[in-house]
This record gives C-alpha cells, structure tokens and sequence, in this order.
C-alpha cells in the first residue's frame, strides 16, 4: 500500500472557538468544518505553551519545552532531538514546509529537506523567502512591521494602538502572506510523488496580531453583528493587570473596539479557510485526498476579550490554551467523529508516526491519539517571570506561578468560565493537592531553567549560512527607507 501523505496545517493564535464547526455561528469556515466532516474534531485539545516557537518545537519534537530545552520565540532546537519531520525523512519521505516555521536560524534544519518562509519577527523578518517576494514588488507590509518590531512599535501611528491594531492590510489580497503561503502550499503538493511518502507543513502567519486582512476580507464581518465570546467582561479584574503581559492597554478596550477588533480577526480566518479550501481542492485534484493525513491545529489560542484581555501573555485561561484540532485520517482508518478526551499538541508527533508506520522515538513525552490509554491531565508551560504550569482535567484546572507562590484553581464543572478563583478552599484541598503533586514529578523536577540558542546548528536542505542570511543587511536598510514609520533603536 502506498504510504500516506501527511499535511499539517498550522494557524496562529486561533481560539478553539473561533471556527464554525465549533459553534461559532457568525464566523465563515466551511472548508476546515469541510475537513471535520470528514474526519474526527477533538473538542479538549491544548498547546503546551502559549508562544510561537516552543510551541511550534513542541509540536514537532513531541516534547515539553523543559525537555528540548527551547522556552522563547529567539530560541534553537537542540540538532540531535528527534522531530517526526526527521523520522519520515528517514523512513523515505520528501519533507517540505511553507510559511511561518519561526525558527533560530531562520532555516534551521528541523527535517524539511524544502523550506519556503513567511516569516514575522525576529530575524527571519529579514531572511526569508516571503519579504524577498515583497521587495521585487516595491511592498512592505508596514503594519505587520510596526506591530511586530520594537524598534517600530516606538513611532506606531496613535491610530495603531486606539484600534488595538485592527484595519484592513496595507497590502493587496494578492501579495498578503496567507494568500502566498496558500499558493506556496499549492505548488508544493504539485510536486507530491504519486506514490505517496509526502510531508507539508503549512504555517499560517493569520489570524495572529495585527488584525489587518487584506480586502474582501477586511470588510466581510460587521462589526456590530458579531455576538461577543464567552468570558467576556465589562473591565479587566485586577490580578490579570498585575499579572501583566499586555501587549495593547485593555483597560480601553470598549465593546465597539472589540467587536471590530473580532470583525478583522473573522476577516482573517476567513481568508485562511479560502486557502485551505484550495489546498484540499489540489490534493483532490491530483487523487491523493483520501490517502491522506490532514490535520488542522494551532500554536496557541487569542483571549479575545475573556476577561477583558486581549492577544496572549496573561494567565493560562482557556480562551489562550484551548485550540483547534481536527484529524481527516487516511480513509482506510475510517475514523470519523467527536473525540472529547483530552489532548495535548505534543501528541500530533506521536499520531502522524504511528498513522504513517515509522519509528516512534523513546523522547516523545506524548501519546498516541489512535489508541488508548489516553491523557488524564494536560499540561502547559510559560516562561513568563519565573516560569507558570497548567494542569487540567475535565472538572478542575490549576494555574501555578513561580514555584507555587502563587496558586490560581478553578472549579470547571461549575464555573467553565474561570471567573472564581478557589484555590485554598477546604471542598477543593485533595483535587488541588493532586495536580500540584503531579507538576512536581512531571514537570518542576526536570525543568531546565536555561533556554538552548545557537545560531550556528545545521540548516535544511543542505543550505550555507552564507545563502541563508544574504541579504538581510539590505532587507533591513529597504525596511527602514521603505517604512512611513522610522524605527527608533534606544
């Protein structure tokens, strides 16, 4: 039989919520509700840390970020950690990613023999392939620049931060990143082999800040129409102020700013879903649909005025660790339907193995979502001051913040919305003592404190360091002259 092919498709910061097939009856996403049709929808599936890159390291290697040692968005994956990118490559697979991997370096070898990048912050800004494409058309996605580089964020227009970066792209539909990651995406499974053995990961920069999708999209959701989210509140309750990470001051987040605010976000995963919908359009097209893998999932979630916040880097709330996850297995699985049990994206790796029968390396601190048994408990991290835990069952959740000092539980069964924090109370002291006991021997013991960077690990596809990192000196200095905005260094 021939081997499956596997294509992952990868969004970020999606709230689990905001697709149709999750209930959500003002958003547009028929083509991925299309795949959960045909597939299965886990409905508690997590990240195990809410930032891109450990995340996406996560996702790959299917380890916790204190195991691959990579706890930042500047961080490296350690070369000799397994990934199941590696493992298909050695078991005969062509390997290819397109769009937003966010790796140090740029082109870091992490088992993608092909890599075309659409990139946003740090230095893969000025890197990639996608910021190339721009230049030979005289672009600059100016919004995205400012939103996503400090050096710019300084000078931002007072426009920018009253609209919590919400508008319509100052790029044509034709050259936004999701619709070049989408045609980089297509052209990559016209050169699928027939007989299956083909890997592409598809990472989508959107629906990430800033909230700018190009037209039609920007203009497709009425702002005044959209029914808030669940959790949301009036004002921002004073331990998330203190707790910090706010990227936009919420505390001026107005339902009006909000509404628009979640017309953009909609616009742009809308425009994903199109490019989904063509993807799946080619894979069908070549007759290779059935025979394949596709999983849809995110790298995080988008708070999205729970709580009154915004974006990420708060507290572990659901809205921020609860994602996307839906599974079309290859039709001989003939696995349709709902799955409710617990999932964690470090058990994505460990899936795509075993569904394409290659070696399942001993590293891989995940489960296997073909069998059972399956997780009781999923966990995340944050490095956020000196490090937070999650653990989460069905009924209880507990937030622990640097080294138990600061405690947060909450009683899912009877406030899904987090909004009473019962930490302490004597009717929760054994369910409490038992997710704290469990971080202790799963997670705090074996955390290693230093995040692993090097620049200089090996890159895929046999690059030089050289190639890679041509021109970046120029890409920046066209950035700069380019730019409305000045970029402001001190």
């Amino acid at each position: 039989m021939d081997k499956p092919n596997v294509i992952l498709i990868h969004t970020d910061q999606h709230r689990q919520e905001c697709l149709g097939v999750y209930g959500n009856k003002d958003i547009k996403t028929p083509n991925i509700d299309a795949i959960a049709a045909d597939g299965v929808l886990y409905s508690s599936h997590f990240c195990c840390f809410p930032v891109c890159t450990p995340s996406r390291y996560s996702l790959l290697t299917g380890m916790y970020a204190s195991a691959h040692r990579g706890q930042n968005n500047n961080c490296t994956l350690p070369q000799g950690l397994p990934t199941f990118a590696k493992e298909l490559r050695n078991a005969g697979y062509r390997t290819a990613a397109v769009g937003k991997m966010h790796f140090t370096p740029t082109y870091l070898d992490a088992g993608f023999d092909f890599l075309k990048l659409a990139e946003q912050d740090g230095m893969g800004r000025f890197d990639d392939d996608y910021h190339k494409y721009l230049r030979e058309f005289f672009l600059l996605d100016e919004i995205d620049l400012y939103d996503q580089r400090s050096e710019y964020r300084k000078n931002a227009p007072a426009e920018y931060f009253e609209s919590f970066g919400a508008g319509k792209s100052d790029l044509p539909c034709e050259h936004h990143s999701t619709t070049y990651i989408t045609r980089s995406a297509i052209e990559q499974i016209g050169k699928f082999r027939d007989e299956g053995g083909n890997l592409l990961m598809v990472g989508y920069i959107k629906p990430h800040h800033p909230f700018d999708p190009p037209e039609p999209y920007s203009e497709m959701y009425d702002p005044e129409s959209l029914a808030l989210l669940d959790g949301y509140t009036e004002s921002l309750d004073d331990a998330d102020w203190k707790r910090g990470g706010h990227y936009f001051d919420s505390r001026n987040l107005t339902e009006n700013k909000l509404r628009k605010v979640m017309s953009q976000y909609y616009g742009a995963i809308t425009h994903v879903d199109d490019g989904v919908g063509m993807i799946i359009g080619k894979l069908k097209q070549k007759g290779i649909y059935e025979n394949s893998l596709v999983i849809f999932t995110s790298d995080h979630g988008e708070y999205l005025g729970f709580r009154h916040l915004l974006l990420k880097g708060n507290y572990m709330y659901d809205p921020l660790v609860k994602i996307p996850l839906i599974i079309k297995y290859p039709k001989s699985w003939n696995k349709t339907g709902l799955d409710d049990s617990l999932s964690s994206n470090i058990d994505i790796a460990k899936t795509i193995l075993s569904v394409c029968g290659a070696n399942i390396p001993g590293s891989m601190q995940a489960f296997d979502l073909t069998k059972e048994p399956r997780r009781e408990v999923a966990v995340c991290e944050s490095a956020h001051i000196n490090g937070e835990y999650m653990a989460r069952t069905k009924e209880h959740k507990l937030l622990v913040s640097d080294s138990f000092k600061s405690c947060r539980f909450f009683d899912l069964a009877n406030d899904p919305l987090e909004q009473t924090n019962v930490a302490g109370e004597a009717k929760y002291k054994d369910a409490e003592a038992g997710l704290k006991e469990l971080l202790i021997e799963e997670m705090m013991m074996r955390q290693n404190k230093s995040a692993y960077r090097n620049p200089d690990e090996p890159l895929s596809g046999g690059q030089t360091r050289e190639k890679a990192e041509s021109g970046r000196e120029e890409m920046i200095a066209y950035m700069r002259q380019k730019s409305t905005v000045k970029p402001k260094y001190d």
